[in-house]
């Protein structure tokens, strides 16, 4: 919703900045015309002044050849007033075609930019979408994990419905009845023993595995029976079974020469 806010408020400064061009465009268009038109109305002015001028001094040709040939040079002074001023206009006319071409392509690229500025506003609305979407099944698994933990906390316990495990009264090697268990699992064990009941959380820092391979490592031995665990919090507390600490403990004669 922020990012919709965002682009929504950029492209209504983006339509008045447009707006404010066009505008400023407008009255520049409208002072050259006023410009060009007062030039325009000074020069007609001028030309009456000057052509009133003209006819007295015709009026005087007749009774002056020198007045004549004055009133002569005067004209052409005044043609070459005359002939700056149409350079003028004809610069201004062409200033107002290149300013009327201007503010046609910058109309038409404000168009333009508007018109990604909706896209670009749709498509937002569509990736916020998702992400409510995304956001609403999150929940929705979080709520199931909750769900799947509290019932995990109140089943009881496999020692409570397994027999306990009962070592044989014959005496076993330790290399024979660990066999069957990886060097990393008797670490564990032998670091329980030693230190005592240690969380899967706590065991994973001291051994150097993933999170995920240390709850195999660890459910593993619990279902062989080598290991108890508390299941009334989260996370499993695991405490070595006395049989095999008793077992890791006891030492093997070294073997006859």
């Amino acid at each position: 919703m922020t990012l919709t806010a965002v682009a929504a408020y950029e492209y209504y400064r983006q339509i008045r900045k447009a707006h404010k061009e066009y505008g400023k465009s407008l009255k520049e268009y409208e002072k050259a015309k006023d410009f060009i038109g007062d030039i325009v109305l000074s020069f007609d002015r001028e030309l009456k002044r000057e052509s009133g001028k003209f006819d007295a001094m015709v009026s005087k040709v007749e009774g002056s050849y020198s007045t004549a040939e004055t009133s002569y040079r005067k004209a052409e002074r005044l043609e070459n007033k005359i002939e700056p001023l149409e350079t003028q206009l004809i610069a201004l006319g062409q200033s107002q075609q290149a300013m009327s071409q201007t503010i046609t392509a910058n109309f038409t690229e404000n168009i333009q930019n508007n018109t990604n500025i909706i896209s670009g506003i749709s498509n937002l609305s569509t990736k916020l979408q998702e992400i409510l979407a995304t956001q609403e099944s999150l929940k929705n698994r979080i709520s199931d994990f909750e769900e799947r933990i509290q019932k995990l906390s109140v089943v009881p316990t496999p020692q409570e419905v397994r027999p306990e495990v009962v070592l044989p009264p014959v005496p076993i090697k330790r290399d024979k009845a660990l066999a069957a268990l990886t060097e990393t699992e008797i670490a564990v064990l032998e670091m329980l023993s030693k230190e005592g009941p240690m969380t899967a959380p706590e065991i994973k820092e001291r051994v150097n595995l993933s999170r995920e391979h240390t709850a195999r490592l660890m459910k593993k031995i619990y279902e062989e029976g080598y290991v108890d665990r508390e299941a009334g919090k989260i996370p499993f507390r695991y405490t070595i079974k006395k049989e095999m600490e008793a077992l890791l403990q006891k030492a093997e004669p070294p073997p006859a020469n």
